[in-house]
């Protein structure tokens, strides 16, 4: 059987002994099952539309039980609901809402290699529509950035010929729905997290090439070119990252070289303006195969579900994690993590040790 690769303050930092001796945080929320998807979807892609539905699309129920069939979820009727089909079936694909309103997917995997593929849907006719264009590279669990100017940067991911990772980068022109190549990254990744900063560059951190590693970079849209930034404290992909309200970026959990076996808890912070990663207390729970970026709610905090049946937030403000009350069926890897309009959270999908995706959801109420 095929396992498809990942697919996923400002100040002085105080000591782990401080942050232990503060206070809980309070209103931690709770998560609670909601309705079903209309397909069990795992590895899918979940985006919150203009109009404040959450288009899903694609993902997979098995290894190499690939859908090109979408979804729409209404927040306030509470239901899900069939929308067109891609043109192609695809999984650890990108999905990003253009400033148009439209949402561009590209790459991911179509079977046992990777697509170079893009299609746009429209939310008002209710249809994807196949671009001419395609990516300079075909790819797998790449990421995929709205940059300030409305373009998209595309990093990484997987190829056929490069399992472990690619450097290639390029820019999704949102004017001319074209891409164009770009420098690479001064390191292969897949599996990666890219956060959009404050000031408009990208934080591209961790991820696996030739093996798992620490290394960061960022990408300046000013001159789409890469630099060198600090490395991360530990190595690790499938990962997770949340930009904090003060601008720094959280980084969390995921895994090392051995997989399954090596999930992690620990947690590190990255400030821009020093340009390094600073530790701060793990998580409460080991978790990996993560959506690519969490949630941050309207109270600051940031929210963290998948890799375990369990959820919790990371309170910047005593730099501490908190479990969430409530929690999944199973331990859900490769689901999503959608932020509503109401604050809330719709979490859906994922797969559980045995590979077979569910099309359970849950909503996160704060």
């Amino acid at each position: 059987m095929i396992r498809i690769p990942a697919l996923l303050a400002v100040g002085t930092l105080l000591s782990a002994s401080t942050f232990i001796s503060q206070p809980a945080a309070t209103h931690i929320g709770r998560i609670a099952p909601a309705g079903q998807m209309l397909e069990a979807r795992s590895g899918h892609s979940a985006t919150l539309l203009s109009d404040g539905r959450v288009l899903i699309a694609g993902g997979m129920l098995r290894n190499q039980a690939f859908y090109n069939s979408a979804e729409l979820y209404d927040p306030a009727a509470h239901r899900f609901q069939s929308t067109g089909a891609m043109n192609e079936r695809r999984v650890g694909h990108m999905a990003v809402l253009l400033q148009s309103g439209k949402v561009l997917v590209a790459g991911g995997w179509t079977g046992h290699a990777c697509t170079s593929s893009a299609e746009l849907y429209d939310p008002a006719a209710g249809n994807f529509t196949a671009l001419a264009a395609h990516m300079i590279s075909p790819r797998g669990d790449a990421r995929a950035t709205v940059l300030a100017s409305g373009d998209v940067l595309i990093t990484g991911g997987a190829d056929h010929d490069s399992p472990g990772g690619i450097a290639a980068a390029e820019l999704f022109r949102a004017a001319t729905l074209k891409f164009e190549a770009i420098a690479p990254m001064h390191f292969a990744r897949v599996s990666h997290t890219a956060t959009l900063l404050k000031d408009g560059r990208v934080l591209i951190a961790g991820g696996r090439g030739s093996r798992v590693n620490a290394t960061a970079e960022l990408f300046d849209p000013k001159t789409s070119k890469f630099t060198e930034t600090g490395n991360l404290i530990t190595a690790r992909y499938k990962h997770t990252a949340g930009l904090l309200e003060d601008g720094r970026v959280l980084i969390a959990g995921g895994s090392d070289e051995r997989d399954w076996d090596g999930t992690l808890s620990s947690a590190e912070v990255y400030d821009p303006k020093a340009g390094v990663f600073q530790p701060v207390p793990p998580m409460n729970e080991g978790r990996f195969k993560l959506p690519e970026e969490s949630v941050r709610l309207e109270s600051g905090q940031i929210l963290i579900a998948g890799g375990n049946q369990k959820a919790e937030l990371f309170d910047a403000q005593i730099s501490k994690f908190v479990p969430v009350a409530g929690q999944m069926n199973d331990s859900r890897h490769f689901m999503t993590e959608t932020k509503l309009r109401d604050g809330s959270v719709l979490l859906a999908g994922g797969y559980p040790n045995n590979d077979q995706a569910t099309a359970q959801t849950w909503v996160y109420q704060p």
